[in-house]
């Protein structure tokens, strides 16, 4: 099992998850995405398609093989894009937890998405 986090969590909001499903006989791993927890810090590459990507290295190294992948939040829509862009033949199962759509933006295209405004804010209170 691979379980990735939301924004800004780190690895370690899985801890209970993880310790429950390793005593249960699963191979239970949680990761922290770029420049959330103790991952580097990164000016670049904070975008589904890297996190995506990186999953991918991640389970392409560890050679897993029938993984359940389970995210929740932003933690969902990398594995969402993990999907979309790398496909299935590594995974068994995906479980997405109060998962981020995949555009959360207000466009042209995505009329009832989040105003810029609403992401902006959240930026100026965490910084």
């Amino acid at each position: 099992m691979v379980f990735a986090h939301g924004w800004p969590l780190s690895s370690d909001a899985w801890d209970q998850h993880i310790l429950f499903f390793g005593q249960n006989g699963f191979r239970a791993i949680a990761h922290d995405r770029r420049s959330h927890g103790r991952s580097d810090q990164t000016w670049h590459g904070n975008h589904m398609d890297q996190y995506a990507d990186d999953l991918a290295e991640l389970i392409a190294s560890l050679d897993l093989k029938e993984a359940i992948l389970v995210g929740h939040s932003t933690g969902g829509g990398e594995v969402a894009r993990y999907i979309g862009r790398h496909g299935t033949s590594r995974v068994a199962k995906v479980v997405l937890v109060g998962a981020v759509p995949p555009l959360m933006l207000k466009t042209d295209a995505n009329p009832n998405g989040t105003p810029l405004a609403a992401f902006d804010g959240i930026r100026a209170q965490t910084a």
